[in-house]
């Protein structure tokens, strides 16, 4: 009798994981047993690589699981239909993970950094981040990746021998180094002069391509955006043609999926194409070349680039500026007024973990924390119960 081949393959399964990198991998990739390490030192795991785990831990976390009720761009009790800040979480690390395929890169470290990078975002999406900052503006302000970092190394308690999640440098460098960052987050231990990796990279334009196609998905959706005046934007238009040339009988409620569909693979495609392209040009050999680079060479071609210039502004303008978004603005900064600016005069409110910090750290540390982990509906209950 012969042996079943799949059966000898999985003889050694550690093997097979300890060589997945060499074999897998393009050279400049961030190889998992290259790992910088993590705060506490831990024995790794024989089954699973370091950013697997990282992943993991992420998915399993408290925190991960407040986002289903967290704003994307609608609040959440306009509609089941729209994205939360889970599903836009999801959508990003899909599209993390066909990029870092196409380019050799590492899927598992590119997907953790994806699921983990919105982790420390306030309720109400960024009029939530807004108001927070403007409120803790004597201690430093307000930052979602800041606090993303401050939710996976203190915040969560998973763990009976640390505090946080413990995750490796590069998921934690990850979250430092998203692009929307405005200043150097802890320099002394991730450097503001030296590059990412190439997975972080592309997470940042995987999050980009997201936010900008799904908020063109809700927006038809919701009635804000107006579709003929989308036909005004160049990169929107050639997707909405490529779709008419293969499905010329979609009704309109299926063309928007359709050019929505082909709105995220031109981007996509572009970048991949551009990246390896840059890869190339750059001379970018190894993680080493990719550290110390003056180029980014994650990037869209200066066409693609102009053309996302303009369906931002487009957005700007026509969503994000739209009366309906800014009444619901105001809304959520009012309502994290009053929550933060209550429990700042009445400390003694605050229950559980956060009540024994009182005595600890400054009240307004605590409310900070306190806030940004809330959800919409948690946030909308305890308005209304300080009211």
């Amino acid at each position: 009798m012969t042996e079943d081949p799949i059966l000898v393959n999985l003889e050694e399964p550690e093997d097979r994981i300890r060589d997945f990198d060499r074999k897998i991998l393009a050279p400049y990739a961030a190889f998992s047993r290259q790992t910088r390490g993590r705060q506490y030192p831990q024995k790794e795991h024989p089954l699973r690589s370091p950013f697997q785990r990282d992943r993991d831990r992420v998915i399993h976390s408290a925190a991960f699981r407040r986002m289903e009720y967290k704003t994307q761009v609608f609040v959440n009790h306009e509609g089941d239909h729209y994205r939360t800040r889970l599903t836009h979480t999801i959508e990003v690390a899909q599209i993390s993970r066909t990029i870092a395929r196409a380019l050799g890169l590492n899927e598992d470290l590119a997907e953790a950094i994806a699921l983990v990078h919105d982790l420390g975002h306030t309720p109400f999406g960024h009029s939530g981040e807004e108001i927070l900052n403007e409120l803790m503006a004597e201690y430093g302000g307000f930052n979602h990746n800041r606090q993303s970092l401050h939710v996976v190394d203190f915040l969560e308690r998973r763990y009976p021998e640390h505090p946080g999640l413990n995750l490796t440098y590069e998921v934690r460098e990850g979250i430092v180094k998203h692009e929307t960052s405005i200043e150097p987050i802890m320099p002394e231990i991730f450097p503001p002069d030296e590059n990412p990796t190439l997975e972080a990279s592309l997470v940042d334009i995987a999050d980009s391509i997201a936010y900008n196609s799904h908020d063109v998905d809700d927006g038809i959706s919701s009635g804000i955006l107006i579709w003929d005046e989308l036909q005004d934007v160049p990169i929107w238009r050639k997707a909405l043609a490529a779709s008419m040339e293969i499905h010329p009988e979609l009704e309109k409620k299926h063309r928007r999926h359709s050019a929505v569909r082909f709105l995220v693979d031109r981007q996509v495609t572009d970048i991949i194409r551009n990246t390896a392209a840059n890869l190339r040009k750059y001379g970018i050999k190894n993680l080493k070349d990719v550290r110390s680079s003056c180029e980014k060479p994650v990037s869209f071609s200066q066409d693609m680039a102009k053309q996302i210039v303009a369906l931002k502004g487009f957005l700007e303008n026509k969503m994000y500026r739209h009366s309906h978004m800014l009444t619901m603005a105001a809304q959520a900064k009012t309502i994290i007024r009053t929550i933060f600016s209550r429990y700042k005069s009445e400390p003694h409110l605050l229950h559980g973990k956060f009540k024994l910090r009182l005595d600890k750290e400054p009240t307004e540390i605590i409310i900070r924390d306190f806030i940004a982990g809330m959800t919409d509906r948690y946030a909308y209950r305890i308005f209304e119960q300080l009211k």
